[in-house]
C-alpha cells in the first residue's frame, strides 16, 4: 500500500479501524495496549490529528505519526513520505487584480515624478501597474510580479526614498522573470538588466527587457528553456562587484545552454562605481544606441586564429616568467594540466607539496589568473557538505545534491578536509563521469539526513599542502609538484615581491600590458571556444618505446597511472598547437614533437613520481642525505666503509641549512619528511649504535644519481641531448657511486 498521498482518515478507512470525528481529530479504540477493551460503548482514548497524522492515546500514553501507525500495521514505512494532510486554513495573501489597481491608483504625485526623473514614462507606470503602499509600518512603490502563466504573485516593493533604499516582496515569493510576455514574444533581441527599475527604464525607451526579481545572481538556469536561441541576447548589468558576477553568471549559463548570440554592454567609466542604466540613461543622457555597438562585445570574444605561432615549453615559460620565477618545469605541467580541462576526459590532478612560504599556491593562482574565471572554483580548506551544498544544485524531488564540475579547474590552497579527500578518490581517477555518494545533514528538526551526491563530470583539481604525509591513495592519482627552494629562485622572489608591494597598480598594469601574455590569454580562449573532444595519438609505439625504455627495472603497479599523466601531457601540448595539428571534427592529432616536449619534461620529474614523493623530499633525500653518507664513506676504513653508525637527525638539519640557507625543524624533519622516505623505501631508521636514545638514518638507495642519469629516454629513443638544469626541474646531484675508484 502506498501511503504517500493519503490522509489520516483515508488510512484509517482502507485499514478498516473504525473512528469517529471529532472536529479536527478523529477517535478510535487503542490499536497498541489493548487500553480500551474495558471501554465501553463508543468511549475510545486514541487520538488523531486530522492535520498532522499525529496520534495520542489518553489512556496508556503511546505517541506517534502515519509512519509509525504504518510499521506497527506491517505497512512498508519506506513508502511513507509526506503526507498529503487535511491542512489548516491559512490566511494567504493572495494578489488580485483589483488589489493591483487599488495600489496603482493610489500612487502619489511626488513618486510618479521621482519615477519620471528615473526616464519611466507615465504611459509604462500605467501598463505596468506600478503603485504605492503601506507595508511593515512604511511606505512602498509596488511593481506587481506575474508568473509564466500570467497570474499575479507578489508585489516587488521598493522603498519610498524618503525612508530608505530597501527592497522586498510582498508576501515572500521565488525570484521570477519580469516580465514573463517579454521572454515570450521576443523576435530580435531582448535585454537583460539587473533590477525591474532599469527593465522599466529601457521599455519606455522601446527597448524590449527583462530582469530577475531578486537581484544580480538570481538568474535560474530552468528558466531558458523558454527563451528563443535564435534570437541576441544582450546583457547589461550594475558596475560593481556584484553586478559584474551576475552578469558572468548569466553569460555562462546562456552559453553552456547553446545559445549563440551571447553580447555583454560594459558601461563606461563615467557612470562611476556602482553606476547603472539609470545614471547612463537619466542622469548622463548618453546616447542608447551606443549600449549596443560601443560598449558591447560579444560572448565569447570572437578570436582570429590566424594571430597564432606554434609554441612549446620555452614560450610558455617566457610567458609566466613576469608573474613565476623560475620553477620552470612545475609552471608548465600546471599550464598543461589547466588546458586539458577543456578536453572531454582528460583532466589531470596536480599536488604541490612543499614547506610553509615556498609558494606552492602561488603557482596554481597565478597561472588560473589567464583562465576564465566562470572555469575557476577556489577554494581553502572546507568540509564536505560544505562542498557539495556550495558547488551542487539540490533536487528535491529525487533528494539529490548535483555537483557539476565538468571542465572546471579546481583549485584547494589548502588541504581539504580529509574526509573530502576520501570521497573524492574515485572521482579523480575518472572511474565514471557520474559518481554517488552520501552525505548527512541535520535536519530542521535537529535529526539527521541522508543525501545523495552525484558528482558529473572531470575537473582539473589542485590541492595544495604543507603537510608533507601524502597517502600513496592520493600520490598515484597526482602529479607531484614543489616550488624551489635554490637560492636563485628566492632572491628572484624578493625582487619580484618588492616591485609588487612597491606600487601594486603600476605591477598590475605592466603584467597586464604585456602583449605575450595578452595574446597567450586569446590562446587559451580560443583552445576553449574550439571544443575539441579529444586529442589522438596515432604514434603510439613511440610513447610505449619512451615510457618502457628501461627494460632493467621492474614495472611498479603505480605506473599504470603515470603513463596516464604522461599522455595529458602529450594532450596538452597538442592543444596548445591545435590550429597546427590534424584535425578531424572535435578530434585534432598529436605529433612526435608533442610525445618528445611531454616526456622532456616527464623525465626531469618520473624519478621522484615513481617513488611517490614530491620533489622537495626526492631532492632533499639527493641534495642532502646522499652527500652525507658519502662523507661517512670518505671518513672509513678501506675494510669498514658501510658506517654502521649511520646519519644523525641533527646532521640532515645542518646539511639542510648549509645547502639551501633555509632551517628545517627537527619536528617537520621526524613528523613528515623522514616517514615519507621510509615509506618510498629510500631510507631505514635505527636506533644508534652509539646512543640508543637517538634514531639514525641509513640510505637504501645508494645508486640512485645512476638511475637519474639512465633515465632519460632520449638517450635510447630520441638520440636528443637531455640537459639536467635546475630551471628546467632536473635534479643536481652530487655522485655517490660506492664502486667509484676513489672509495677504495
Amino acid at each position: 500500500m502506498n501511503l504517500q498521498k493519503i490522509t489520516i482518515r483515508e488510512y484509517l478507512t482502507q485499514k478498516g479501524i473504525p473512528f469517529h470525528d471529532n472536529g479536527k481529530e478523529l477517535i478510535t479504540k487503542c490499536l497498541f495496549n489493548n487500553c480500551d477493551k474495558d471501554s465501553s460503548g463508543s468511549e475510545a482514548h486514541l487520538y488523531f490529528s486530522t492535520e498532522t497524522g499525529q496520534y495520542n492515546c489518553k489512556k496508556c500514553g503511546v505517541k506517534g505519526n502515519l509512519i509509525t501507525l504504518a510499521k506497527f500495521l506491517n505497512d512498508d514505512p519506506i513508502k511513507i513520505g509526506p503526507v498529503n494532510i487535511e491542512t489548516r486554513k491559512r490566511n494567504v495573501r493572495t494578489i488580485t487584480p483589483l488589489l493591483v489597481e487599488k495600489y496603482h491608483n493610489s500612487l502619489t504625485p511626488e513618486i510618479r515624478e521621482y519615477l519620471n526623473n528615473r526616464g519611466i514614462s507615465d504611459k509604462i507606470i500605467s501598463e505596468y501597474k506600478i503603485g504605492y503602499g503601506n507595508f511593515h509600518k512604511t511606505w512602498w512603490i509596488t511593481i506587481p510580479i506575474k508568473d509564466l502563466t500570467g497570474n499575479f504573485v507578489y508585489l516587488k516593493l521598493r522603498q519610498d526614498p524618503k525612508y530608505g533604499d530597501k527592497k522586498i516582496t510582498w508576501p515572500e515569493g521565488e525570484a521570477q522573470i519580469y516580465e514573463w510576455d517579454d521572454v515570450i514574444n521576443a523576435t530580435d533581441r531582448l535585454l537583460i538588466t539587473e533590477g525591474e527599475t532599469d527593465a522599466l527604464l529601457m521599455k519606455a525607451n522601446g527597448i524590449n527587457c527583462i530582469s530577475s526579481t531578486h537581484g544580480a545572481n538570481t538568474f535560474k538556469e530552468e528558466w531558458l528553456k523558454y527563451f528563443n536561441k535564435d534570437i541576441s541576447y544582450y546583457i547589461c548589468y550594475d558596475n560593481d562587484a556584484a553586478g559584474r558576477s551576475g552578469t558572468q553568471k548569466v553569460i555562462s549559463l546562456l552559453y553552456k545552454n547553446g545559445f549563440k548570440n551571447i553580447n555583454v554592454i560594459t558601461l563606461p567609466d563615467i557612470v562611476g562605481d556602482k553606476g547603472d542604466l539609470g545614471d547612463y540613461v537619466s542622469r548622463l543622457r548618453l546616447p542608447i544606441s551606443d549600449l549596443f555597438s560601443k560598449y558591447s562585445k560579444p560572448y565569447p570574444e570572437k578570436i582570429d586564429a590566424s594571430i597564432f605561432q606554434p609554441i612549446t615549453s620555452k614560450d610558455i615559460v617566457e610567458v609566466l616568467e613576469p608573474t613565476i620565477k623560475k620553477d620552470d618545469v612545475a609552471k608548465v605541467i600546471t599550464t598543461l594540466a589547466m588546458i586539458n580541462t577543456y578536453t572531454e576526459e582528460s583532466q589531470m590532478n596536480i599536488f604541490f607539496n612543499a614547506p610553509s612560504s615556498t609558494g606552492k599556491s602561488h603557482i596554481p593562482l597565478s597561472i588560473s589568473e589567464l583562465f576564465p574565471k566562470e572555469d575557476l572554483i577556489i577554494l581553502a580548506n572546507c568540509s564536505p557538505a560544505a562542498f557539495f551544498h556550495e558547488q551542487g544544485k539540490y533536487v528535491k524531488e529525487v533528494n539529490e545534491i548535483r555537483v557539476d564540475l565538468s571542465k572546471k579547474i579546481l583549485i584547494f590552497t589548502d588541504m581539504p578536509h580529509p574526509e573530502l579527500l576520501t570521497r573524492l578518490r574515485s572521482f579523480l581517477s575518472h572511474d565514471q563521469k557520474e559518481s554517488k555518494s552520501k552525505i548527512t545533514d541535520k535536519s530542521e528538526k535537529g535529526g539527521n539526513r541522508t543525501k545523495v551526491v552525484v558528482l558529473i563530470g572531470f575537473p582539473t583539481v589542485m590541492f595544495c599542502s604543507a603537510g608533507l604525509k601524502v597517502d600513496e591513495q592520493e600520490s598515484t592519482r597526482f602529479i607531484m609538484l614543489s616550488p624551489s627552494i635554490e637560492q636563485d629562485k628566492l632572491i628572484a622572489g624578493i625582487k619580484q615581491s618588492i616591485q609588487k608591494e612597491a606600487n601594486k597598480q603600476s605591477f598590475r598594469a605592466s603584467i597586464e600590458a604585456d602583449e605575450k601574455r595578452s595574446l597567450f590569454k586569446k590562446r587559451i580562449l580560443a583552445i576553449k571556444q574550439a571544443n575539441i573532444a579529444d586529442v589522438i595519438i596515432g604514434n603510439s609505439d613511440l610513447v610505449e618505446k619512451l615510457f618502457l625504455h628501461d627494460t632493467s627495472k621492474p614495472i611498479k603497479p603505480r605506473q599504470q597511472r603515470d603513463i596516464k599523466k604522461v599522455i595529458c601531457l602529450i594532450k596538452g601540448f597538442s592543444l596548445f598547437n591545435l590550429w597546427f595539428r590534424k584535425r578531424d571534427g572535435d578530434y585534432i592529432y598529436a605529433t612526435e614533437e608533442d610525445i618528445t616536449e611531454a616526456y622532456k619534461l616527464w623525465d626531469s620529474i618520473s624519478i621522484g613520481q615513481d617513488y611517490g614523493l614530491a620533489p622537495y623530499i626526492f631532492k632533499l633525500y639527493t641534495d642532502i642525505i646522499i652527500p652525507l653518507w658519502k662523507e661517512k664513506i670518505n671518513s672509513k676504513d678501506l675494510d669498514n666503509n658501510f658506517p654502521s653508525s649511520g646519519i644523525k637527525r641533527q646532521e640532515i638539519l645542518k646539511k639542510h641549512n648549509e645547502t639551501y640557507g633555509r632551517p628545517l625543524s627537527m619536528i617537520y624533519l621526524r613528523q613528515h619528511i623522514l616517514p615519507q622516505l621510509e615509506q618510498a623505501g629510500l631510507i631505514a631508521q635505527e636506533k644508534s649504535n652509539d646512543d640508543g636514545r637517538q634514531m639514525v638514518v641509513f640510505p637504501l638507495e645508494l645508486e640512485i644519481d645512476k638511475d637519474i642519469q639512465n633515465n632519460s629516454a632520449y638517450d635510447s629513443v630520441v638520440k636528443q641531448e637531455r640537459k639536467y638544469s635546475d630551471s628546467w626541474g632536473g635534479v643536481k646531484v652530487q655522485n655517490v657511486n660506492l664502486t667509484d675508484k676513489k672509495y677504495e
